[in-house]
């Protein structure tokens, strides 16, 4: 490389490089739209993005050594998140003992969403939190191997990671132009290197015109090319299904269904994991959510329900009571939004009163508790009116007992059982009078202490009956195989009982529980006359996701109260639907304890506005660094950098204006610099063009050099006087002084010769002169940021014309 084209390449790796090398990051977070809902978290990883390249580009203005650049970028990253996610960082911003540990909760709390939750996820605190972290990061590794290394085709293996995150996570393929983005990015950002290096490795950099097209370019767009139409027809690993668009069976058809029967043989699927429903109005309630009860019993083989289904009741007004059950308490209200079933069944809690929002053809039988519809599809989002009161275990105790008058005889049959199932059954209610004491002392049998284990397998055969073989050889099995032998052994007690189908209450996420098909589950419910159907479950679940009702537990009930709280609500449901404007449940949900506090939906105009001024910011850079030699463009440049500053503002005045407006004030301070530079940029450009106007360009740039370092030059000396003043005033060594007096030369033959092109020389005289002013003249850092030659700009006459020195 030429001593002339040294400060070129400089420029260009310290300001256009890191620019290409955050947008290729930028792109390439986009995959994570595949697991994070919704657009908020873009705008979290672009404010980490800028930040982490604004102080990349701003201490590599200032000389700051590469490994101090890389710990203070660092630093950067952990104000930014300090002040976005703590509130107990000193100053708002600086992380102090108190905003660490806030901090780890709040990274707690993203490890149990990514533990729990099913892509794509709620963009929450903790996920936001976690998202800058990761791209912050990842935007620290892109610019130091892109620019400190000066090596941005490595930067690829670290935003392959960024990728294979996602793809690891989501069972869908992630978006296509996701990949697309990010390798045209990349393929630019190995484009912008290539040919800076090209035209360095020249010294030709000047004389390069029109857009050269490298083979890392072509290499990685017919790499895009070729996985593109792979993924058309080929499934790969890592993904299920093809490219969206594409006809498919399985997970492509749209949606999930849950079986309505069990087995008492067989092993789990438990492949992927797909969210069901998001359900609102039950956050501190971990009941279960019933989607079908079956109540026919094929013996050797496990539960299923009748042959078809009940005429049913259309939900239209009121709805009739289960059996066993009384109006007497006021309802919850309860939204589920189905995400991805598909199903005849649309679940319900508890005991509905009513079930808004559903389509005509949906009916509810009160007998099954079940509300469904004949043909399977999506439904829409809908509002239950749930009876949630439960009994308290003292209430349970004192019951009478079901007989065969007080619910339907299907829900006793049995058919011919292994003798040593009915005699379990007699050997375990033995002595026990009461109903509630008999269904404990079954339940007590599936205890871990005797024996019973949770697989998701069940064991090896042993036994020609699969039930027998299950209650006292295996004892090993999930919940089907659970709920199908008590349900059978409290039939065999001569109690009625079902097998309920349906889902665990899921996690929390946000203002909702997400329920997905790893919930999906099977459990017992037993008929109490006073009571109706009480929920027992004889899964030994121990991964939180099963419920223990208060009832279970004599210590945690009081006679008199429900378990579930005493008032589960407060809202009524509306008499009709004429009625329902007035004193409709929307109006009176805000009251009810069990149901959802009504919130004004979000807007994202101020999101949708900030992604705006950065897109124009982005266009005005792309048309500065292409057309960089247009006349237009340094006012281009002022323009795009004053609407990178308001983009700048206005994505961390998202989250606060107490940081975003000191940041505004600092990126302004900031642009006396700037300006300095990009003239500085443009007029070394011209001095190796060699045009006509290089000597003049060299000359106005020596002398805006001399007025950053304080030197005043009187309009009335010549040239050679100025020389000598920039000699004295500086202290210009040996190396300076023969630069200068070849400039000098270069400009006086340019003034009053005939030649059109300025001599070979005079890029490699204005490096060495500008050198010795670094040498022996260093600016300090005040003349860095408030360059004279921009706040007080001086016009200086010459012989040929009169220009601004600056």
């Amino acid at each position: 490389m030429t001593t002339s084209a040294r400060p070129a390449a400089d420029q260009w790796s310290n300001t256009v490089t890191p620019v290409f090398a955050a947008i290729t990051t930028l792109c390439a977070a986009t995959a994570l739209s595949g697991v994070i809902d919704g657009s908020v978290w873009l705008g979290h990883v672009a404010v980490a993005i800028i930040v982490v390249t604004g102080a990349g580009i701003g201490l590599r203005a200032l000389r700051v050594p590469i490994l101090l650049i890389g710990l203070c970028q660092l630093l950067a990253l952990a104000f930014l998140v300090t002040a976005l996610f703590t509130t107990e960082g000193v100053f708002g911003f600086i992380p102090g003992p108190k905003a660490i540990d806030q901090l780890g909760d709040v990274l707690r709390g993203a490890v149990t969403v990514i533990q729990t939750g099913v892509p794509p996820v709620e963009p929450t605190t903790p996920i936001l939190c976690l998202v800058v972290i990761a791209i912050g990061l990842v935007a620290v590794l892109v610019d130091a191997l892109a620019v400190a290394a000066g090596t941005p085709a490595a930067s690829g293996l670290v935003l392959l990671c960024v990728y294979a995150v996602p793809a690891s996570l989501a069972d869908e393929m992630l978006p296509w132009w996701s990949f697309v983005l990010g390798a045209g990015s990349y393929a630019l950002l190995l484009w912008v290197d290539g040919t800076h290096r090209h035209q360095v490795w020249r010294g030709r950099s000047s004389r390069t015109t029109g857009l050269a097209i490298g083979a890392p370019t072509v290499l990685v767009a017919a790499a895009v090319l070729l996985s593109l139409l792979t993924g058309e027809t080929v499934t790969a690993i890592g993904t299920v299904g093809q490219l969206p668009g594409n006809a498919g069976t399985g997970a492509t058809t749209g949606g999930y269904q849950i079986k309505p029967f069990t087995k008492l043989r067989g092993m789990l699927n438990q492949k992927g994991n797909q969210e069901m429903f998001r359900v609102r109005g039950l956050t501190e309630d971990h009941r279960y959510l019933r989607a079908v009860t079956l109540k026919v019993y094929n013996a050797n083989d496990g539960w299923s329900i009748t042959p078809t289904m009940p005429p049913g009741t259309p939900l239209a007004g009121d709805l009739p009571l289960e059996p066993g059950r009384t109006a007497d308490g006021p309802p919850t209200r309860i939204e589920v939004e189905p995400v991805n079933s598909e199903d005849n069944w649309a679940p319900v809690y508890g005991s509905p009163r009513r079930v808004e929002g559903v389509p005509g053809d949906v009916r509810y039988d009160e007998f099954t508790g079940s509300v469904y519809v004949k043909r399977a599809r999506k439904l829409p989002k809908y509002v239950e009116w749930a009876d949630l009161a439960r009994p308290t275990y003292e209430q349970l105790e004192a019951a009478t007992p079901a007989d065969g008058g007080s619910v339907q005889a299907d829900y006793l049959n049995l058919p011919p059982l292994d003798p040593r199932i009915t005699g379990l059954a007699r050997q375990l209610t033995q002595g026990k009078t009461k109903q509630w004491d008999k269904v404990n002392a079954l339940l007590k049998y599936f205890s871990p202490d005797n024996g019973f284990v949770y697989k998701t397998e069940t064991a090896q055969a042993s036994d020609s009956d699969a039930l027998s073989d299950f209650l006292f050889n295996g004892k090993a099995g999930y919940c089907e195989q659970y709920a199908s032998a008590m349900a059978v052994l409290v039939r065999a007690a001569g109690i009625p009982a079902r097998v309920a189908i349906g889902y665990t209450s899921g996690f929390q996420m946000a203002d909702y529980r997400s329920i997905t098909t790893q919930d999906a589950h099977a459990w017992v419910e037993v008929f109490f006359p006073q009571f109706g159907w009480v929920t027992v479950d004889p899964t030994p679940l121990s991964d939180g996701r099963g419920e223990t009702p208060p009832y279970m537990n004599p210590q945690s009930s009081t006679p008199g109260r429900l378990p579930d709280g005493g008032e589960s609500s407060a809202a009524q449901p509306p008499a009709s639907s004429s009625a329902s404007a007035a004193t409709g449940p929307d109006k009176e949900a805000g009251l009810n304890n069990g149901g959802e506090i009504p919130t004004e939906e979000k807007s994202y105009l101020a999101e949708y506005v900030t992604a705006g001024i950065a897109g124009v910011a982005l266009v005005l850079t792309l048309l500065v660094l292409f057309w960089r030699r247009k006349r237009w463009a340094g006012t281009v440049a002022l323009v795009a950098a004053f609407v990178w500053v308001a983009a700048v503002m206005a994505a961390v005045g998202l989250y606060s204006w107490w940081i975003a407006i000191p940041l505004g004030i600092i990126l302004l301070a900031g642009f006396p610099a700037f300006i300095r530079m990009w003239r500085r940029r443009e007029r070394l450009h011209t001095v190796n063009e060699r045009s006509m106007s290089a000597a003049e360009a060299a000359w106005q740039e020596l002398l805006a050099e001399s007025w950053d370092r304080g030197a005043t030059i009187p309009d009335t000396d010549t040239v050679r006087m100025t020389a000598r003043r920039l000699v004295r005033e500086h202290s210009l060594d040996e190396e300076g002084m023969e630069g200068l007096r070849t400039v000098v030369g270069v400009i006086e033959r340019s003034w009053y010769g005939s030649t059109t092109e300025a001599d070979p020389a005079l890029p490699a005289a204005v490096n060495n002169v500008r050198a010795s002013m670094r040498r022996n003249a260093p600016l300090a850092l005040r003349a860095k940021l408030m360059p004279k030659s921009i706040l007080k700009p001086r016009r200086r006459r010459t012989s040929l014309s009169e220009d601004e020195e600056n």
